[in-house]
């Protein structure tokens, strides 16, 4: 019986979430299905776009991901020279091993680069995660997405939302296949995993068993750190949250970096707003899990926190996401600091409450992807 080979690719710390599911989903088709239908092996290529411990391999340690099978180790770059990289590596990987389909996840650099090398080799490609638009093109995602659907051929879709994004603008809908979301794949499958971590007590959360009151932070969007002024706001109202509840950041990097170069840290922080390094999936998970209110700037935790009932500000102005505003506990309120301000004092006195939890965000979406795969491939 003819095998088929599979590369599955992971290029940024959003990615690892959405490729762990697909991983087990696989192993788990060919452990029942062994016999019965057509092998599907796969290899997983990590382009290296997130390369540090802290945004790379404590995550695959967390979620349980088996090591890269290659590991193209592009690095760091603007968007033109980390995509470029991206795509010279990656055919010559396709031009190697052959494969007769690539899966490519989510909105990073990597997710465009290796779809565009596939397609020019006319190796089919899957988009997980097809479909999302902010309907903002000043967003590299945004550009990344729509180009990435654009030149796939097989698009899986977390909500009703993205499948009619798909068809206006002319992706025959034999492609599109309304499967669900794989980010809720890997929280609900970690956690209770997630609950044994001890960050609450090694930040000083917990007043013996019982968690405090606190906030969450993640930021990490151009638009909201690259510009000094902007980031200043930003810090400023956690400064101002901070003096009523606790306020976590776990700083991406390059978000550090820029409190750093901009000279915010010291005036911005107030007693109540703590800076940490980023965290391993587990102990982030534990941490919003527990929190009274998460402000972020990302697409996946926006989803994650209506999965958890947990109220949660977006500073930004748009979302790709906007199934988690209608459905979910997420609202937008930007980057102006008395608008996070405000929004922040009303979800911790009257909470956001969760309408629903979307359709198919059930833990069962790389299932089936890979019984679509299976079944049409």
């Amino acid at each position: 019986m003819t095998r088929r080979k599979i590369i599955l690719v992971a290029g940024a710390r959003p990615n690892f979430m959405k490729v762990a599911p697909i991983v087990r989903a696989f192993d788990e088709y060919s452990r029942t299905r062994r016999g019965k239908s057509r092998p599907l092996d796969y290899l997983l290529v990590h382009t290296g776009q997130h390369y540090d411990a802290s945004m790379s391999q404590i995550f695959f340690d967390d979620l349980g991901l088996p090591p890269p099978d290659i590991h193209l180790g592009v690095g760091s770059g603007t968007h033109a020279e980390q995509t470029g990289k991206v795509l010279i590596a990656f055919e010559k990987v396709c031009l190697r091993e052959k494969p007769d389909l690539v899966v490519v996840v989510g909105d990073v650099n990597s997710t465009l680069a290796c779809a565009l090398a596939s397609t020019k080799l006319e190796i089919p490609v899957a988009h997980i995660e097809a479909g999302l638009r902010s309907f903002d093109r000043s967003m590299p995602e945004e550009i990344n997405r729509i180009l990435t659907d654009q030149i796939s051929d097989y698009l899986f879709t977390t909500c009703s939302d993205a499948d009619r994004n798909l068809v206006r603008e002319g992706v025959p809908k034999r492609k599109i296949h309304f499967v669900g979301n794989v980010m809720v794949d890997s929280l609900l499958r970690h956690i209770h995993l997630a609950a044994k971590s001890d960050i609450l007590e090694r930040l000083g959360l917990k007043d013996r068993e019982t968690p405090k009151k606190y906030a969450v932070v993640t930021l990490h969007r151009p638009s909201n750190v690259d510009d000094p002024k902007t980031l200043k706001g930003i810090l400023g109202a956690l400064g101002r949250i901070g003096r009523e509840i606790p306020v976590v950041f776990p700083a991406h990097p390059r978000t550090a970096k820029h409190i750093e170069e901009f000279e915010l840290k010291t005036p911005a922080a107030g007693d109540g707003l703590r800076i940490t390094a980023p965290l391993s999936y587990l102990d982030f998970l534990c941490l919003m899990s527990k929190a009274a209110l998460v402000l972020t700037d990302s697409g996946g935790i926006q989803e994650e926190t209506t999965i958890l009932g947990i109220p949660c500000l977006t500073l930004r102005e748009n979302t790709e996401r906007a199934i988690t505003i209608r459905e979910g506990t997420n609202v937008l309120v930007g980057s102006d600091r008395e608008r996070i301000v405000a929004a922040a004092h009303h979800a911790l006195e009257k909470g956001i409450r969760r309408k629903k939890i979307p359709l198919y965000w059930d833990g069962k979406a790389a299932t089936r992807i890979v019984k679509v795969l299976a079944e049409m491939w």
